[in-house]
Parts: structure tokens; C-alpha cells; sequence
């Protein structure tokens, strides 16, 4: 887990917060950013993976962060908060500012897709939790990636998504800070 933790630290993340305010980039932040990644693709899959009775299929996110094109990529180019960085990350990697654009690209820009991720963290308008704050990340996690799969899932389905977003959590922060709960 270490060295893939790793490489997209080195390859996506940190270049992506190297493009933004260095006010967001924290520890609290990268926790937040692997954590995310981690639960949303394993950093694995740049297209979303859904099961549709025995067959998987192709879902609408894209990026290890799985964005929608019209909920989290549309939302971080228009929210007051996020929208005048996003273009300016728009115009350094190269993309037109619409969301079909950007989400298009983000099938295989990872500095893009983590940038947006930050954003759209940064559009919270709760304190960002401390990288040890599992249940305020988790808080976070829901508020602005509204799982599908946790709001439609059964209770059952619901404990193991949290479960495995602590799993995540408590990887990341060990990955970052280097500190066990």
C-alpha cells in the first residue's frame, strides 16, 4: 500500500496542490485526498466500476476520485469558492473550463482529477478535520461526495462502506503524519 501511496502522492497530488493557493495543502489535506482516492478507486480505476446484475459496467465518474460531470466536476466550476482556481488549474493543464471538458480529461489527468478533489474539499463550508479525525473526514466524505452506493445501500452495506473508509483513513494517516489511532 506504501508504494502506490507513494506514487500518486508524487505523480497526482502533490503537483496538483503545487498549482494551487499553498494554503490548501496541509496534512490534513493529503489524509483527505488519499483517504478519497483510496475509497472511491483504490487509485486503480480511472472509470467508475459498477455491477449491473452479473456483468460489471462502465458508470458516469471518472479520475481515481470518481467525478460525475454533472454533480462534483460542474460543481467545483461553479461554486464561489472553487470556481476562479478551477480555471486557473483548467488553463495550466491545458482543458476547456465546461464540465464535459474537464471531465473528459479526467479519464487520464491525474494532476486534474486531484486538483478538482482538493476543490471540491475546499468547497466545505466546515472546518477541514484534523488528519487524526476519522469521524469528522467521514462527515466531510458524505457531504461532498454523496456516495450513491452508502445512500442507496442497506444498513449492512452501509456499515462495511464505513468500515472500509475507516480502513482507508487510517491508512492515509499513518501514510501522511506517520501516526496510528
Amino acid at each position: 500500500m506504501t508504494g502506490k501511496l507513494t506514487a500518486i502522492l508524487h505523480s497526482a497530488i502533490e503537483p496538483a496542490l503545487a498549482l494551487l493557493p499553498s494554503v490548501m495543502d496541509t496534512p490534513s489535506a493529503r489524509v483527505l485526498l488519499l483517504t478519497f482516492g483510496l475509497q472511491e478507486s483504490r487509485f486503480e480505476h480511472r472509470d467508475q466500476l459498477e455491477r449491473d446484475g452479473r456483468n460489471t459496467v462502465l458508470g458516469p465518474a471518472l479520475s481515481f476520485w470518481q467525478f460525475e460531470r454533472a454533480g462534483g466536476v460542474l460543481g467545483v466550476l461553479q461554486h464561489k469558492a472553487s470556481r476562479n482556481h478551477a480555471g486557473r488549474i483548467c488553463t495550466a493543464r491545458g482543458v476547456n473550463a465546461d464540465s464535459r471538458a474537464v471531465w473528459e480529461r479526467m479519464a487520464s489527468d491525474d494532476v486534474l482529477g486531484a486538483a478538482f478533489a482538493r476543490l471540491l474539499i475546499w468547497t466545505d463550508p466546515i472546518a477541514m478535520p484534523a488528519p487524526t479525525d476519522t469521524e469528522a473526514a467521514w462527515r466531510l466524505y458524505l457531504r461532498t461526495w454523496r456516495p450513491g452506493a452508502y445512500e442507496r445501500g442497506t444498513e449492512a452495506q452501509r456499515q462495511e462502506l464505513r468500515a472500509k473508509f475507516n480502513r482507508n483513513h487510517a491508512a492515509a494517516r499513518e501514510f501522511v503524519t506517520g501516526a496510528r489511532a
